[in-house]
């Protein structure tokens, strides 16, 4: 028999690998099926309003300035970005939605709605309550965790952590 937390890490990485699939699926099966997922993701960091920077857009999807300009280079020529630079300080470059984008973005938000709405449908508004409370636990436990990993020496102490805590579990 498996133990809780084998069952809780099976849960997470199947619910993980679900949703993935879910939405890359229902995106190559509806009006948006040029865009990947990772492009989805792009263009819901850019979000729907105002054009935002390149570099501020990276930082928020965790990447480099460079890995993003590929990304938009691609998004512009299937028509989902707009890309201009800024008319007094040239080196900056700011990028917005074109209305497809937009539009796509919408979607995808919907898509997360549904699926939040049909998770929730099958419960009492008491029990709602209380699995949005765990499943806020969860996400304020695996952002903490994100923040150990912001710089080398972080990771580096967390590595220690990890193993010292593995060790204690052996004992």
């Amino acid at each position: 028999m498996q133990s809780e937390e084998e069952q809780m890490s099976e849960a997470l990485v199947r619910i993980f690998e679900n949703v993935v699939l879910t939405e890359e699926k229902s995106l190559q099966a509806g009006y948006f099926k040029d865009l990947s997922i990772a492009e989805m993701h792009t263009l819901t960091a850019i979000g729907p309003y105002d054009a935002r920077t390149m570099t501020n857009t990276a930082e928020d999807l965790g990447i480099t300035t460079g890995t993003l300009t590929v990304a938009i280079d691609r998004l512009v020529k299937k028509g989902y970005v707009h890309r201009e630079r800024d008319k007094r300080d040239k080196r900056i470059v700011r990028i917005s939605l074109t209305h497809t984008g937009k539009l796509a973005c919408r979607m995808n938000s919907k898509f997360h709605r549904v699926l939040a709405k049909h998770i929730l449908a099958g419960y009492n508004a008491d029990d709602r309550q209380h699995l949005l409370d765990l499943v806020n636990e969860v996400d304020q436990y695996v952002e903490q965790q994100l923040r150990k990993y912001d710089s080398s020496e972080n990771v580096r102490a967390t590595a220690r952590q990890v193993a010292k805590d593995t060790t204690k579990e052996k004992k």
